[in-house]
């Protein structure tokens, strides 16, 4: 590990314990280290505090010099990758959540075993929170779901329907006579919008009583234990759920979907282990 990259991590998290975690390394082998650091450079990077570390004016400099120099590294990298017959170097994702969760992990199991030279770097999190990660050029492909106001390459995975799901309730209409809470997971915006939308358009008033979660697993396993009705994508349920399964339909008589899309810039198309990930989950879908 070099100089640059513990000065990177340390930034990121600000904090010594997890910054070693992530550096496989010991506090005190990782203080020693800063300590050695912030000599060679002649100035104080970090201030130490009880809630964590401190960026001083002279640290932001070097943080700024040091990210930029491991980025471009990462771009000279990436292109002796290009200029090589096998398929190597790292190939860096982002992607929902909920796509991380139920749906990327069949493909990236068939991409490690048919790429065994490419190192994988997967974030996931809120489509929002990707979609601005993405727009400044942290990571090579992107896995979002709604419908991205994006200009690069962007294609159409799948469409997937909400769906309510209950242990006793069985249609839509039930609803209003139930007193059971309705479970949420946390989400971005535009899920939120598109539930409270439909809700609007089939009920007055808003559910009575709700339960929020962090996670929508946490959320799918309350409601397969009978604690409440859920909403959830149907990418997330599986045959042997044993709950009813309602999906919501639109006044128009629609199902009310969310799209997943696939995003990069063409520039990245060129790097050998990003063409060999698009043409995977290409293939996939054809199958």
């Amino acid at each position: 590990m070099t100089e640059y990259e513990i000065l990177s991590v340390l930034a990121e998290e600000l904090n010594m314990r997890k910054a070693a975690e992530r550096l496989y390394v010991t506090q005190p082998a990782l203080s020693q280290r800063l300590r050695t650091i912030e000599r060679q450079w002649g100035t104080q990077i970090f201030l130490r505090s009880k809630r964590g570390l401190i960026l001083t004016p002279a640290g932001e400099k070097i943080i700024e010099y040091v990210n930029q120099a491991l980025s471009e590294k990462e771009k000279v990298i990436d292109e002796i990758s290009m200029m090589k017959a096998e398929v190597s170097g790292t190939l860096k994702l982002a992607a929902a959540s909920i796509i991380g969760q139920y749906w990327l992990p069949k493909i990236l199991k068939e991409y490690v075993r048919s790429y065994p030279n490419v190192k994988i770097s997967l974030m996931t999190g809120w489509s929002s929170e990707i979609l601005h990660q993405f727009e400044e050029g942290h990571f090579h492909v992107g896995i979002i779901r709604g419908n991205p106001d994006w200009r690069g390459m962007k294609k159409l995975l799948f469409r997937d329907h909400l769906v309510l799901v209950d242990t006793e309730i069985q249609s839509i209409s039930q609803l209003k006579a139930s007193e059971k809470p309705f479970i949420q997971f946390k989400s971005d915006s535009t899920y939120y919008q598109e539930i409270q939308a439909w809700w609007h358009e089939h009920f007055l008033s808003p559910p009575e009583r709700t339960i929020v979660v962090d996670h929508i697993e946490t959320c799918k396993q309350l409601a397969l234990n009978g604690i409440g009705y859920a909403i959830l994508p149907s990418i997330s349920l599986t045959e042997n759920d044993q709950i009813y399964k309602m999906p919501l339909s639109s006044g128009h008589h629609e199902q009310v979907s969310r799209d997943t899309w696939i995003i990069t810039h063409e520039t990245y198309m060129r790097l050998k282990q990003v063409k060999a990930f698009l043409e995977l989950v290409d293939n996939e879908y054809k199958t």
